[in-house]
């Protein structure tokens, strides 16, 4: 991908869950990244659970439930859409 280029983001496949793990903090150090950031194991299980290729923007309530699974992105992701199921799941405080 010409943006991985660019960014110097290329590495060789890793071999094992403690490499994938160095490539992936590299990564997030290097792109700034500041949400959480997890990393899936060697079978992809994550991946093939979520289907999390292309792009998606999934959100969780507090039991772990998807509660929103976007469109594929970047194209598909809908701020306004992500913003409403935040309100809904975060208390209002009563002042």
């Amino acid at each position: 991908m010409a943006s991985n280029i660019r960014d110097k983001v290329i590495f060789r496949m890793p071999k094992s869950f403690d490499e994938r793990a160095e490539i992936a903090s590299g990564c997030v150090r290097k792109l700034e990244i500041k949400i959480p950031a997890v990393v899936d194991d060697m079978n992809n299980s994550a991946e093939r659970a979520y289907t999390g290729w292309p792009d998606r923007i999934y959100l969780l309530d507090r039991n772990g439930r998807v509660v929103l699974k976007t469109k594929p992105g970047p194209f598909g992701f809908d701020p306004s859409q992500l913003d409403a199921h935040l309100q809904r799941l975060t208390p209002r405080s009563t002042s």
